[in-house]
C-alpha cells in the first residue's frame, strides 16, 4: 500500500506528527525512515499527541456517519472496524455473533466492566451470492436489536455502512482502534487492508493468515491480537472438528446462534436466516457444515477480544503498541515492494527523479 495515499493525504494529523518527530518528511517515499521514530514509543508528549490525532479522526468519521448515514457515535469509544469483500472466509459472521454474545451477556450483567464500543462493518457482496447477502441482512438486524436497547445506552453500536467505497475507507482506516482481520486460516492469499490500519495506528485481531503473519512477526505478539491456529495444524483440526458440539457446549454460543430462527431476528420471510443456520449446522449437498470454522473459533475469539477491551482501559500502553505499529509498517509500503522487483527480477536500475 502506499503511504502517500493511505497515509499523508487520508491522515494528515498523524502524517505532521511523524514529520515533526523525524525533523523532515522523507518518510514519504522511504517508510522504512520511521523505523528511527520507535524511540518516541517513551515519549509522553508525542504519544499524548498521538491519542489527540486518533479522536480527531474519530470525530470526523463520527461527522461523516452523522451526515451521509444519519445515525450518531460516540467518539470516546472504541471503533473496532472490519471492512473487506463479505465472503463467508473472511467470517464477518463470526464477528456478529460475537457481539451477539457481547449483548446478551452486558444485558444479563449491566455492571460488566468494558469500554464502550462501536462496531462498523464496510462490505459489498457479489450480485448473485445469497448468502453473503444474508450475512449483511443478520449484520443490520443485530445492529437494530443492539442500537435501539435502552437497557444498553450506547455501550455497543453497531453499523453496517451502506456503500462502502474508498472515500469511505479514508475515513475508516485513520479512525480505527481495532482492525479486526478474522478470515479462516489458510484462505486469505493477503490483502492490504490490514497494512492501512496498521500504518494509521490500529492494533490487529486476527488469525494467523495472509498478511497478518507477517504484522506479527514485524511488531510483535505483543502489540496484536492472534488467536486460532496455524495453518499447517488448521487441517488435523478439522479432521475431527464437529460444529454441533460446539453449538452445544460452547457457553453463550447456542443462544446466538438460534437468533437465526428463535424469532429474534427476522430476515422478512426470505429463508435467508434458516439457510445461515443450516449451513452452521448440517451443511449442504456442496460443502460440510461450518466449513469457514466459525463456531469453531468462536471460543478462543471471544477470549481474545475480551482481553483487547481490557488492554484499552489504560490508554498510554494501548498508543505506545499503536505507535510500534505504525513505526514499523515501513515492510508493507508498496515503494519497498516495487524497489525488490526490479532489483531481484526486472533486474533494472532506478532514474534520476525527473525536475
Amino acid at each position: 500500500m502506499t503511504p502517500r495515499r493511505w497515509l499523508k493525504m487520508a491522515n494528515p494529523g498523524l502524517a505532521d506528527l511523524l514529520t515533526r518527530c523525524a525533523g523532515h518528511d522523507k518518510w514519504v517515499t522511504d517508510l522504512d525512515q520511521l523505523q528511527e521514530l520507535e524511540k518516541f514509543k517513551d515519549d509522553d508528549d508525542v504519544i499524548r499527541r498521538l491519542i489527540a490525532v486518533k479522536r480527531q479522526n474519530k470525530q470526523r468519521l463520527a461527522r461523516q456517519l452523522e451526515k451521509i448515514e444519519g445515525i450518531t457515535v460516540n467518539p470516546d469509544a472504541v471503533f473496532d472496524i472490519q471492512i473487506k469483500r463479505l465472503h463467508e472466509y473472511k467470517r464477518q459472521f463470526l464477528n456478529a455473533l460475537l457481539i451477539l454474545d457481547q449483548y446478551f451477556k452486558l444485558k444479563e450483567t449491566p455492571d460488566s466492566d468494558f469500554p464502550p464500543v462501536v462496531y462498523l462493518f464496510g462490505a459489498k457482496a457479489a450480485p448473485g451470492y445469497f448468502r453473503a447477502k444474508s450475512i449483511i441482512k443478520f449484520i443490520n438486524e443485530v445492529a437494530r436489536l443492539v442500537n435501539h436497547d435502552p437497557d444498553i445506552k450506547g455501550r455497543i453500536q453497531v453499523h453496517f455502512i451502506a456503500n462502502y467505497n474508498v472515500s469511505w475507507a479514508e475515513k475508516l482506516f485513520p479512525a480505527a482502534d481495532v482492525s479486526e482481520q478474522i478470515s479462516t486460516v489458510g484462505m486469505e492469499a493477503s490483502g492490504t487492508g490490514n497494512m492501512k490500519f496498521m500504518m494509521n495506528g490500529a492494533l490487529t485481531i486476527g488469525t494467523c493468515d495472509g498478511a497478518n503473519v507477517e504484522i506479527a512477526e514485524t511488531v510483535g505478539d505483543e502489540n496484536c491480537y492472534v488467536f486460532g491456529c496455524k495453518v499447517e495444524h488448521f487441517q488435523d483440526t478439522q479432521n475431527y472438528y464437529n460444529p454441533k458440539w460446539q453449538y452445544e457446549h460452547v457457553e453463550g454460543l447456542k443462544r446466538c446462534v438460534d437468533t437465526l430462527i428463535d424469532g429474534t431476528l427476522s430476515d422478512g420471510g426470505t429463508g435467508m436466516f434458516q439457510d445461515l443456520y443450516n449451513g452452521l449446522l448440517y451443511g449442504s449437498s456442496w460443502q460440510p457444515a461450518d466449513p469457514f470454522y466459525v463456531l469453531g473459533d468462536f471460543d478462543d475469539y471471544r477470549h481474545t477480544r475480551q482481553l483487547l477491551l481490557a488492554d484499552y482501559n489504560d490508554e498510554m500502553a494501548w498508543a505506545r503498541r499503536c505507535w510500534i505499529n505504525i513505526v514499523r509498517s515501513g515492510r508493507f509500503s508498496s515503494d519497498r515492494t516495487i524497489q525488490e522487483y526490479a532489483a531481484d527480477i526486472w533486474q533494472i536500475e532506478s532514474l534520476a527523479p525527473m525536475v
